[in-house]
């Protein structure tokens, strides 16, 4: 998709103002975030299990070009053809010459957000190949021609009513409201797509340099069917998935499907490395697995690699208040919430995103929900500093912080603005005594909520009455 991330203040005005968004993400993300944090206290010691995963993924980042070389090896020894992508284009390009290669007409794809970075589905339908998504709410996305919303559950902003009204226009679904049989019309029509698909098209959770194994988890068995039925099936995995040993796996699944969804282990985790033997009973006969850069290795060498061990969880996303009243959408771009605030701006350019360092309280839960610990309220902040270095923030914000410096660091200024903060705020305010609307920028403070006046009396000043006192 493309990137409209400048468009963030814009796009959450809009959302919070959509009623309909507004309960679907509020039933999304608290059913996500209770489910989580049943799922982490089953667990003997939650802290220690994160701290174990943050290690596995800090040994695999500090050892990347070893273990990318590694997992090279041993896919290749499994009979996997390796290709390597800097960027998009090649990744697509890949992708098309082996569609032509092997006299692809019809795709299916498995949820994967690296293809959706690349725009992959874009360019084969260029080329003439119908592209089917199998993942449920990925299909919905599809077949409403709108966009993924959230990193795990691609449709939180839309509810069932919506759904429902969508598959009766597109699929001629019969009129009904039970869940089941929603899912069910779309089975109906998925079922045959898979048999008819010449390529199958999957992202990974994970690679296993150790083994030379590729990882997905799903709830809907899509990944597997994706994998194993078509005759070729092609892989797309960004360079930050490949993990050092299998050891480390059995720590990571422990970890993502319980910060994900809030299970112990998704229905379905579906490891592959290699296309079918004679005696296996399905499997590809071709299978090839495209390692994409698109920034990584760019990012890698700053002091913002750690936001490459991410697993995508999307953890962040629910528990952040931002993310529950403005949605994915509003985020511009692919990866959204309080990683997308970090992701984007050091994938596509931070002049590119500039609103999306400030699209955070700093509250912290973001860091407390991450299965991996990422330090991601300190990223935001170092991110907004570059803003500052780079001289792409308002003159008015630049010239008003430099105000308030100074103000800060003489007592007698301090003193002086406050009192005059005081007097201007208790002569505008309402007649409930608070301020309504605020002139200028600070407008947009009062444009939403109600604004408490500044004490008649400092703390000092009280602290100087009660002395003479």
């Amino acid at each position: 998709m493309e990137n409209h991330a400048n468009q963030f203040l814009a796009n959450a005005e809009t959302a919070l103002h959509n009623d309909t968004l507004q309960i679907a993400l509020d039933r999304g993300t608290t059913r996500a975030v209770n489910n989580r944090i049943n799922a982490m206290g089953e667990t003997t010691d939650a802290y220690a299990l994160r701290q174990q995963g943050r290690a596995a993924r800090l040994r695999a980042l500090h050892r990347l070009p070893e273990l990318l070389e590694q997992l090279e090896a041993n896919l290749t020894k499994r009979g996997v053809t390796v290709l390597w992508a800097i960027d998009a284009d090649e990744c697509n390009r890949h992708v098309l010459d082996i569609a032509h290669k092997h006299n692809v007409h019809k795709a299916i794809k498995s949820k994967s957000m690296a293809t959706e970075e690349v725009k992959l589905n874009d360019a084969l339908e260029t080329s003439g190949i119908e592209v089917v998504e199998s993942d449920l709410g990925e299909f919905i996305v599809q077949i409403a021609h709108d966009h993924p919303s959230h990193i795990v559950f691609p449709i939180i902003h839309k509810t069932k009513e919506q759904v429902r009204d969508l598959f009766m226009d597109k699929l001629h679904m019969p009129p009904s409201d039970d869940p089941q049989v929603i899912t069910a019309a779309a089975r109906v029509h998925m079922r045959q797509k898979f048999i008819d698909a010449d390529m199958g098209i999957t992202g990974a959770n994970f690679a296993i340099a150790e083994t030379g194994h590729l990882v997905t988890v799903s709830n809907e068995g899509n990944a597997r069917m994706t994998s194993s039925l078509p005759r070729v099936h092609v892989a797309v995995v960004g360079i930050e998935k490949v993990i050092a040993t299998l050891e480390d796996f059995t720590t990571l699944v422990q970890l993502l499907p319980r910060s994900a969804t809030g299970q112990r282990m998704t229905s379905y985790t579906h490891l592959f490395g290699g296309p079918a033997h004679p005696t296996d009973p399905d499997g590809p006969e071709h299978q090839y697995v495209i390692l994409l850069d698109n920034g990584r290795s760019r990012i890698h060498a700053t002091e913002y690699a750690e936001v490459l061990a991410c697993i995508r969880c999307g953890a962040c996303l629910n528990t952040c208040p931002v993310y529950q009243n403005v949605g994915g959408h509003s985020y511009g771009w692919v990866y959204p919430g309080p990683i997308g605030a970090i992701v984007t701006p050091l994938l596509t350019g931070i002049h590119n995103a500039t609103p999306l360092p400030h699209a955070s309280s700093l509250c912290g839960s973001c860091k407390s929900a991450c299965p991996v610990d990422i330090d991601i309220p300190n990223m935001l902040l170092r991110l907004r500093g570059d803003l500052v270095e780079e001289h792409d923030t308002p003159m008015v914000l630049t010239i008003g912080l430099k105000g308030w410096s100074m103000a800060m660091q003489s007592p007698a200024l301090y003193e002086m603005s406050g009192r005059a903060a005081s007097l201007a705020s208790n002569a505008i305010k309402g007649r409930d005594g608070n301020l309504h609307n605020l002139p200028g920028m600070l407008g947009n403070w009062t444009q939403n909520r109600d604004f408490p006046p500044f004490a008649p009396k400092s703390f000092r000043q009280q602290w100087r009455e009660r002395k003479k006192e």
